[in-house]
């Protein structure tokens, strides 16, 4: 993947014109626009299907947690509305994460919110259940990438919030990292808010990410002369 495709910009916004307004000044330098909670509600399915159809690749994160058989069709009602990837919680189970498994969107479990504290232990164990139901990547903190590259391989996609770049507050975040310290740590994708969408500029600030990610990404290893 080029480092654009791996900037995932959350669009954490209520209206629908601003969002749409941020979509177009960040279009082709975020891979991914993620569509949470605060978007979603006042906003509806409609929301989803209108950036599809401008040809942006929507991440719906809405970290279902229900039982398995309302799990399983919200997950296949995301995957109709042309989304191209979604969130489950870890913590719903394995018959919940069974049931959330689907060939044509690439299905999250969430571990730890990174708002919270927790043990590596916990999360690396919620990440090999969600592996061992058939889910293809799980959402974790930069703190647990290494850890669970090493229990769960190269495959799993993991997808990490909880990102900021050099000098940017923490905000709620309690687990956190710069973004080129989460992909060289073996992310696969970051996830950036509002030190993108809070910006003067959101196009430059993203555009400052993405060249650190290039320059991260090609450094020449350390000469052993």
């Amino acid at each position: 993947m080029q480092s654009r495709d791996r900037l995932i910009v959350a669009l954490d916004r209520s209206s629908r014109d601003e969002i749409l307004r941020l979509a177009d000044a960040l279009h082709g330098v975020a891979g991914v626009f993620k569509i949470g909670l605060q978007a979603f509600i006042p906003n509806g399915p409609s929301l989803v299907r209108e950036l599809g159809q401008r040809g942006e690749k929507i991440f719906l994160d809405l970290k279902i947690h229900d039982i398995p058989n309302t799990a399983g069709h919200a997950v296949a009602e995301i995957a109709a509305l042309g989304a191209a990837m979604t969130t489950v919680h870890a913590a719903g189970g394995e018959a919940m994460l069974r049931s959330s498994a689907h060939d044509d969107l690439l299905v999250l479990a969430v571990t730890v919110l990174t708002s919270l504290d927790a043990p590596v232990e916990s999360v690396v164990s919620l990440a090999r259940l969600a592996q061992q139901c058939g889910l293809r990547g799980v959402v974790a903190s930069p703190l647990e990438i290494v850890a669970i590259r090493k229990a769960c391989g190269g495959k799993l996609v993991i997808v990490t919030p909880g990102v900021r770049p050099e000098g940017s507050a923490a905000g709620d975040q309690r687990r956190t990292t710069t973004p080129a310290a989460a992909i060289a740590a073996g992310a696969d994708y970051i996830v950036v808010g509002r030190p993108i969408t809070d910006a003067p500029a959101p196009r430059d600030a993203a555009l400052r990410i993405i060249e650190r990610l290039d320059a991260s990404l090609h450094k020449e290893p350390a000469s052993s002369v």
